[in-house]
């Protein structure tokens, strides 16, 4: 049985089970006649559960493997990291940001729905993520653990923060480092909050291996915006399931740009590389961890 044998039946049992625990916690059109709006819940469940690599809930799922965590643990903070992240591309979409009409292949929720729709959509999401957080399976230290976790990495210090920098950036000429800090808070912060998420659910942890995990988190992070920028570069819109080109059309800084395609390759794989150095030092099986940082770097879209 071969390696990338074993992380695609892991991965598909994982985004199952990540989709059922999505849906049981998204309210449906039925709970909200006579209370809320049907159509804002239609909406969240048709911005959320819409496919997807759920890599965020997959890192989850894999650094609280690390640990024997018990799956129920690890399904409150999965679906909180998949809302937040869910949140953030409905909002990136809307025309006041990025104008995209196409996400996984569907209409983005602004043209599906409207504007305000949208808008709503992930204001609602980032709240029902912090509430999955204080799922009754987690003792109360946990929950306050993650709650900061995900606050702090979906802030202005982090996700909504690189996502001002990315704004402010069109059309402006980046240094690689500037880039790099763009995404090491766009992309990033959230990718490192997954694995912590992970890691916090286990009872056996100390700072030194969050340090440890949060170091491979950070590498596999920024991995995966060069080579969402080298896929803008080269791969098609049916593929991507989002329009090709985007970023270049929006005279947004991106590795290629900086770099040059092959540089830009390059400096992932070396990213990956040293993720994978720093799963080396912990005494732990990190199998599935290693498999994914791979995978990051080899997925077409």
């Amino acid at each position: 049985m071969t390696a990338s044998f074993i992380l695609s039946y892991w991965m598909q049992q994982r985004q199952e089970r990540i989709e059922t625990a999505l849906s049981t916690r998204l309210p449906s059109a039925n709970q909200c006649v006579g209370k809320t709006s049907e159509q804002l819940a239609e909406a969240m469940s048709y911005s959320t559960l819409n496919g997807g690599k759920r890599l965020r809930a997959l890192l989850v799922y894999a650094a609280g493997d690390v640990f024997g965590v018990d799956l129920e643990l690890l399904d409150a903070p999965a679906s909180a990291v998949e809302m937040i992240h869910a949140y953030s591309l409905v909002h990136d979409d809307m025309p006041i940001m990025d104008n995209d009409d196409l996400r996984r292949g569907r209409p983005t929720c602004h043209k599906a729905y409207d504007d305000a729709t949208a808008l709503l959509v992930g204001d609602a999401l980032q709240s029902l993520a912090f509430e999955t957080l204080c799922d009754d399976v987690l003792s109360p230290i946990q929950q306050s653990q993650m709650v900061k976790t995900l606050a702090q990495q979906s802030g202005v210090f982090g996700m909504a923060g690189g996502q001002a920098i990315d704004l402010e950036s069109v059309g402006e000429s980046l240094d690689i480092n500037a880039l790099q800090k763009m995404h090491e808070l766009k992309t990033g912060a959230l990718i490192r909050a997954s694995v912590r998420l992970g890691a916090l659910a286990s009872t056996q942890i100390d700072d030194a291996i969050l340090t440890t995990l949060d170091k491979y988190a950070f590498c596999i992070g920024l991995a995966f915006q060069v080579q969402d920028d080298v896929l803008d570069v080269t791969a098609d819109t049916d593929t991507l399931g989002k329009t090709q080109g985007a970023d270049i059309a929006l005279n947004k800084p991106t590795y290629p740009a900086l770099l040059g395609l092959e540089a830009a390759q390059k400096k992932a794989t070396d990213l990956i590389t040293q993720a994978l150095v720093e799963l080396d030092a912990l005494p732990y099986n990190t199998q599935i961890l290693a498999a994914l940082a791979q995978f990051v770097i080899k997925r077409a879209h």
